[in-house]
């Protein structure tokens, strides 16, 4: 049997970096899904051109809505799954292009805790066979070697020695989540994925999980990736964090300053959610509008810009009110819905017929948005036009309508990442361009208006 090889005799040399260097670099990274429709169709865009540094020894988080791409993006670093397009480097190795012995190394070096401690062990193995199961795999030292090296992985852990001929089931949900951490260190990786690893656990038992895990970063100079949720658990435990919203990056910082002075609309939206336990505070909360676009269709523009607050108005509109622009955000994403909604056989049918639908109700929208405004020219008649469109089923060419109206460069043009703060820290928004930037757009005084 071959022995295991020496902690940095990886077969990959951008992972004998030293701390604080670069060790992985992901430059466009892309991971799209298709439809699996036999006509062909629009694929799901999970990650779609994220690009960032994670250096050795930090704990990097990765927090968002749920679908904005989180998962998919910590799988496709480990190569779970496969990207569609980018980069993820390694030195001078491209991760997503490895294979053979270099792809095995990688996956040596890169591993992953899963989320659910339940479901991501095999009931019919012993605690044992799970945790050395990576060891047999990479063909790890002799089997009595392996076995010493399961018993010590346990004692790490806060496991005992007894627990080696045990099953899952007999296991609290926080042991089950210590037996995966083991298992994901038994061949000493360089980098780990935490994909939410203490959501489905206590609080108390989230605590000794973030603060094992934070003792093993120590002793073995680990790298993570930190999925969550939770914003308080990602305070906590991260270095710098980055803030993903429908597969894109919209800000990327220090912890502690993205978290005092966010910089990214989406971002002081998402930490205006956060619970106050003081019922006295007062909380200025950002409140959204409507749910994120879907995947499948993403907006061309900023990815953000359909339900923005201080989205960017076009030229010339300095003397329409801002209920009034609320109304015809309400109304493209009204239109945006519809046209996204498949129409069943029975409603094709009485459509043809003549019939009302669950579709034919472009009127009623549009009276109960316009109803009793004093709406200027320059709005009201691309509105009427995107009207006539959509009554006549053809609601994709009236959000064009409208986009080409009444669009500003948030629905045209994909924002640049803008250099905010200090060094190293970026937000993705077209108000951090000079001639878009103003006082109530960015930075603490956001509110939900402009």
């Amino acid at each position: 049997m071959s022995q295991q090889p020496e902690r940095g005799d990886t077969g990959l040399a951008g992972l004998d970096c030293a701390p604080g260097e670069t060790l992985l670099s992901v430059r466009d990274l892309r991971t799209y899904y298709e439809s699996g429709d036999l006509i062909g169709g629009q694929p799901v865009k999970a990650v779609d051109g994220v690009s960032f540094d994670v250096k050795k020894g930090e704990t990097i988080g990765v927090v968002g809505e749920s679908g904005c791409g989180k998962t998919t993006l910590g799988r496709t670093l480990v190569r779970l799954e496969a990207a569609t397009g980018g980069e993820v480097r390694v030195g001078s190795d491209d991760v997503t292009e490895l294979s053979g012995e270099d792809l095995k190394a990688w996956r040596r070096n890169a591993q992953v805790v899963f989320q659910d401690p339940e479901s991501s062990l095999n009931d019919r193995m012993t605690i044992g066979e799970i945790i050395r199961e990576p060891l047999d795999v990479h063909d790890w030292g002799t089997p009595a070697e392996r076995r010493a090296r399961v018993r010590d992985l346990l004692e790490k852990v806060g496991l005992q020695e007894e627990h080696y001929y045990r099953y899952p089931h007999q296991f609290s949900g926080g042991q089950r989540q210590r037996i995966g951490i083991a298992r994901a260190l038994a061949l000493e990786p360089e980098f780990v994925v935490l994909d939410e690893p203490v959501s489905a656990l206590d609080v108390s038992v989230q605590a000794q999980i973030l603060n094992l895990l934070m003792d093993l970063q120590d002793e073995l100079g680990l790298t993570y990736l930190f999925i969550a949720h939770d914003l308080s658990v990602v305070r906590h435990i991260c270095d710098r964090v980055a803030v993903m919203y429908l597969g894109n990056v919209m800000e990327l910082g220090p912890t502690d300053e993205l978290f005092e002075d966010p910089a990214n609309p989406y971002t002081r939206a998402l930490l205006s959610a956060v619970p106050e336990p003081d019922p006295t505070a007062e909380i200025d909360r950002m409140t959204l509008r409507g749910t994120p676009p879907s995947p499948r269709d993403p907006p061309e523009g900023c990815a953000f810009s359909t339900r923005c607050p201080v989205k960017i108005r076009p030229d010339g509109s300095d003397e329409v009110d801002e209920s009034t622009w609320e109304a015809v955000e309400v109304f493209r994403e009204t239109l945006r819905a519809r046209s996204r909604t498949e129409r069943s056989l029975s409603e094709r049918a009485r459509e043809l017929i003549g019939l009302e639908t669950r579709f034919a109700t472009v009127d009623e929208v549009v009276g109960e948005l316009f109803t009793d405004r004093d709406i200027p020219v320059s709005v009201k008649e691309p509105v009427d036009q995107a009207a006539d469109l959509a009554r006549e089923g053809d609601e994709d060419a009236a959000l064009e309508h409208l986009k080409g109206e009444l669009g500003s460069v948030c629905d045209h043009e994909s924002p640049e990442d803008h250099a905010v703060g200090t060094e190293g820290r970026e937000s993705r928004c077209h108000r951090h361009a000079a001639e878009y930037e103003e006082p109530s757009a960015v930075g603490p005084s956001v509110g939900g208006e402009d």
